[in-house]
């Protein structure tokens, strides 16, 4: 019985994981611009600066349990082939892509490989987040905010890029 309940417990949270990664994350990028945070997070922080940092936190944690939960059963090998030196999909895809042809969804091929440095950029953005949170005051949070920042701008990068190749997916998908 508590074995059934926690599966289903489970499950809803991984359906509801990419709505929480995708509302976290808007939210982050979108009021990056207004914070300013340093070496601390100040005691006389703003809103702004507060809701980033701990908002982020939780950003941290779904970046971790998303990684897991979408690894499990095996499944890392669809977003990371080239940790078994599997590249003969992504080079199929790869070479149809310059000659017009849209790569396929699933398998481990481009799209796949590009939702797994997805997943890596995430997941590095929450754990210098982390770092930078952890070593605040300290010489060492500077660092670790600059690593943040440019990790969050690969992740804005891979948004993007994930975004269009949803586009792509969904023309497919109507073409077909």
């Amino acid at each position: 019985m508590a074995q059934s309940t926690f599966k289903r417990l489970a499950r809803k949270y991984i359906d509801l994981q990419h709505v929480l990664i995708i509302i976290t994350s808007a939210y982050l990028i979108f009021t990056s611009g207004w914070i300013l945070i340093g070496r601390r997070l100040r005691p006389n922080a703003t809103f702004w600066d507060q809701s980033h940092v701990y908002l982020g936190l939780v950003a941290a944690f779904l970046s971790i349990t998303f990684l897991i939960t979408t690894c499990l059963k095996g499944k890392w090998r669809q977003y990371f082939p080239w940790l078994v030196g599997d590249f003969a999909q992504l080079k199929t895809d790869i070479l149809g892509f310059f000659k017009g042809k849209l790569p396929i969804a699933g398998g481990r091929g481009l799209f796949s490989v590009i939702e797994g440095v997805g997943m890596l950029l995430f997941l590095a953005v929450g754990v210098t987040g982390i770092a930078w949170f952890a070593t605040q005051g300290s010489s060492d949070a500077l660092m670790w905010r600059g690593y943040h920042i440019h990790l969050a701008q690969g992740f804005i990068g891979f948004i993007v890029v994930h975004a269009i190749f949803a586009c792509l997916h969904l023309l497919d998908f109507i073409r077909n």
